[in-house]
């Protein structure tokens, strides 16, 4: 599985065809699909153009994408604790969500991560649980007894040494072991980014691509847009189902 991730927690300032209003992600995510995504993970803006878990910029993220793309293509969303440090104030602000997305993503390195994906599950939204390559998540995400219950593991590789970052990829899935009983989603961000997705495709792991994760295409070169970098993307992993 290809997802898409549209935008992140960067800021039009780092890039210019940046999707924050929920216009622009529709259209983004429209174009990432029919390029070869089949699932997408974003970032709900406020009018700051700064991530945000109210209530109301999650719903029209999440609606205006889920009526741009295709029925059965996933829409996911962050939980950040940048955008909301205080574990049970996220929390709460979860439990407001009056459009709820497929899934959401929570970084278990973070402070309340447990608290936050009981609150999301107990809602019937999926948990992609974010396990860094540097930290403990791994070890606490697992003597957490919510392994068995989470969408997927987002493994995530935060070395951005385009030399380094495939092998800390390997390391993670080995940290991460054998038994997982959810699958692993492995990718890297910046520098990393096309080494991990090359080591997902060799693995035959589920994997992302899109302006959240990378702000340059496999030569170097600027993207127009997530399209581009899905359909970059695509002809890495097309080898593995050839």
């Amino acid at each position: 599985m290809l997802q898409v991730c549209l935008n992140g927690a960067r800021t039009p300032d780092e890039c210019c065809s940046l999707p924050v209003s929920p216009e622009q992600l529709a259209r983004e995510a429209a174009a990432a699909v029919a390029a070869g995504a089949e699932d997408v993970h974003l970032h709900p803006k406020g009018v700051d153009g700064v991530d945000s878990l109210e209530p109301e910029p999650v719903a029209r993220a999440v609606a205006a994408v889920r009526a741009a793309v295709p029925a059965g293509v996933k829409v996911g969303v962050t939980t950040g604790a940048w955008a909301v440090p205080d574990p049970e104030r996220r929390a709460g602000l979860i439990r407001s969500w009056t459009v709820l997305p497929d899934h959401a993503s929570v970084n278990w390195h973070e402070e309340g991560a447990e608290v936050v994906a009981e609150v999301l599950l107990a809602r019937g939204v999926g948990v992609e649980a974010g396990i860094y390559s540097n930290g403990g998540a791994a070890h606490r995400f697992r003597a957490s007894g919510l392994s068995h219950r989470v969408l997927r593991v987002l493994a995530e590789v935060t070395d951005t040494d385009p030399v380094t970052a495939a092998a800390t990829a390997v390391s993670l899935i080995d940290l991460l072991g054998p038994g997982l009983p959810a699958p692993i989603l492995l990718h890297g961000e910046d520098g990393g980014a096309w080494p991990v997705l090359r080591v997902a495709a060799r693995l035959g792991l589920d994997t992302r691509i899109g302006l959240e994760d990378t702000l340059v295409l496999p030569d170097g070169s600027t993207p127009e847009g997530n399209a581009a970098l899905v359909r970059a993307a695509k002809s890495v992993l097309r080898p593995r189902g050839a």
